[in-house]
């Protein structure tokens, strides 16, 4: 794995870089393969490709993870839910790719998250009978899968004064006791996507972000550069659509149907100390929760819905109130003290790409949470391969199937793929995190990188100080995400580098510290 010391060769992403590589790109010699979508996925592919030894352009209209996949659940899943709905190999799949992720390739990004269902008088004794079967055969994946004891503990049943220790907010009136069970729970999903892409830049790809692609054939794409409004052409010899729940919008006869997962945002004081996740059973449903997550920088977020969305797809979707008070409903019927609405300080929505195989109308459609999370590969007339549906825990998988499309259907001159081996950027064995002389909050966002990030608020006071009195980030991390990870601007260091954004009142106190950095780091461009 990586060593402790400063970016890996080549990883830095950085607004001259990608200048110097559009140029080389765009009109210049065909490269093996095009990939159009830097969120997981598309990331995912382009690190495969590149580790394969195949010469890789890879662009966003956006930016890294500003889709889908900065608005998850921040939970890299073992696939119990697929086992209830009999998707074995759905199953089976989520749990290798969660070991992958947590012992190999991100075990500074994805560790072990305790959840406790409490088991409240609105659990029947049924119904907790079949959660502990479940969390029971969700260990059972994990054997299959190869995962470590070490790595997620066992499932176990919680007496009520155990429940009340991990979980203090859950109202003590008829508490029956809980059940503890373990999942993997990312830092964050946008500095994951940021990882794998630095980590397929060290491999050469040409990480080329705020470049639209206008129109694929599987030679290669019309783009446009978002910042100067320039076109042109980049040629290849296989073109791989991973753009998502935008996926039919550049490839004909792709159907996807759009599910939105809502998260709520709070402030820790709402919920006190959370030692451990919270399942909460929706009523009526057998095999759904919600989700109270505590992260590392403090907040609290509950999630999540599943609801179909029709019309067009926005760049970034809202979360309606519908779906805050569905929420706010659930999460109070375990609660000592409720939440109110006024004590949501921010939420947020992502649209899951579900492959819609049902040739239905949305009158005779199945629910989107009854959907297949299955991905697939697909190519188009004219060769373009498209790579849809899945979910965040199974990118590598996912971009693994759309490399390997690519290479039989073109005949690239490539081997397998060697990412389930392949540590990203900033990981490393848990002891060698662990003996990091830096911040434990920056071990689990950087890894091995931690110290040099560290090092910058060292060598300059000024930006070792948080951006806002709230909250830890600081201003060295704000000039790496400049340096290093690719940030263009103040949207990018905000949004997605950091998440100070997913709180709007945050993001508007914190502007003008990014605005002062982004001026400071062109003046000396």
């Amino acid at each position: 794995m990586n060593s402790p010391s400063g970016p890996a060769p080549g990883s830095s992403l950085s607004a001259g870089r990608r200048a110097r590589e559009l140029t080389d790109t765009v009109g210049g010699p065909a490269v093996d393969v095009l990939v159009v979508g830097l969120g997981a996925t598309g990331a995912g592919v382009a690190l495969d490709a590149a580790a394969r030894g195949l010469s890789v352009a890879a662009v966003d209209a956006h930016d890294l993870a500003f889709g889908t996949s900065r608005f998850s659940s921040k939970l890299i899943h073992g696939g119990l839910r697929y086992l209830a709905s009999a998707q074995l190999d759905v199953a089976h799949e989520s749990a290798v790719e969660r070991g992958v992720l947590m012992e190999r390739t991100a075990p500074h990004l994805v560790g072990a998250q305790p959840f406790v269902l409490p088991l409240t008088p609105l659990v029947s004794r049924g119904q907790a009978a079949l959660a502990r079967a479940g969390f029971h055969a969700g260990d059972t994946l994990r054997l299959a899968a190869r995962t470590a004891r070490a790595t997620l503990p066992p499932p176990r049943r919680l007496s009520a004064v155990e429940t009340r220790h991990l979980a203090p907010a859950v109202r003590g009136d008829g508490l029956r006791g809980g059940l503890l069970s373990w999942d993997g729970r990312l830092t964050d999903d946008a500095r994951l996507v940021t990882a794998v892409a630095r980590t397929a830049a060290a491999r050469g790809a040409r990480i080329l972000t705020r470049v639209r692609a206008l129109g694929l054939t599987g030679t290669g794409a019309r783009v446009r550069d978002e910042l100067t409004g320039e076109e042109g052409e980049i040629r290849a010899r296989a073109v791989i659509n991973a753009s998502g729940v935008w996926a039919g919008g550049l490839v004909d006869g792709i159907r996807i149907r759009p599910s939105r997962g809502t998260h709520l945002v709070l402030r820790p004081e709402c919920l006190g100390t959370l030692p451990a996740g919270l399942h909460i059973p929706i009523p009526g449903e057998s095999n759904r929760f919600v989700l109270v997550l505590p992260q590392d920088d403090g907040r609290v977020y509950v999630g999540l819905t599943d609801e179909p969305v029709d019309g067009d797809i926005p760049d970034v979707p809202e979360a309606p109130e519908s779906d805050i008070g569905f929420l706010l409903d659930v999460l109070g019927s375990v609660l000592d003290v409720p939440v109110r609405r006024d004590d949501v300080v921010g939420a947020f929505a992502g649209l899951r790409p579900l492959l819609d195989t049902t040739g239905g109308d949305a009158g005779t459609a199945p629910r989107t949470a009854d959907v297949s999370r299955r991905h697939a590969v697909l190519t188009s007339s004219d060769g373009v391969i498209t790579v849809v549906g899945g979910k965040l825990t199974t990118y590598r998988r996912m971009a693994q199937d759309a490399v390997d499309a690519a290479v039989r259907e073109r005949r690239l001159p490539a081997g397998r793929s060697a990412t389930a081996s392949l540590p990203l950027v900033g990981a490393a064995a848990p002891h060698v995190l662990a003996a990091l002389p830096a911040p434990r909050r920056l071990v689990r966002r950087y890894g091995t990188e931690a110290p040099a990030v560290h090092a910058l608020g060292v060598r300059d006071a000024r930006l070792n100080e948080p951006v806002l009195p709230s909250y830890p980030v600081t201003g060295a991390e704000l000039l790496w995400a400049l340096r290093h990870e690719g940030a263009l601007d103040a949207s990018d260091l905000l949004d997605r580098r950091t998440r100070i954004g997913l709180v709007p009142a945050d993001r508007a106190r914190a502007l003008d510290a990014a605005r002062e950095l982004l001026a400071e780091v062109a003046e000396l461009a």
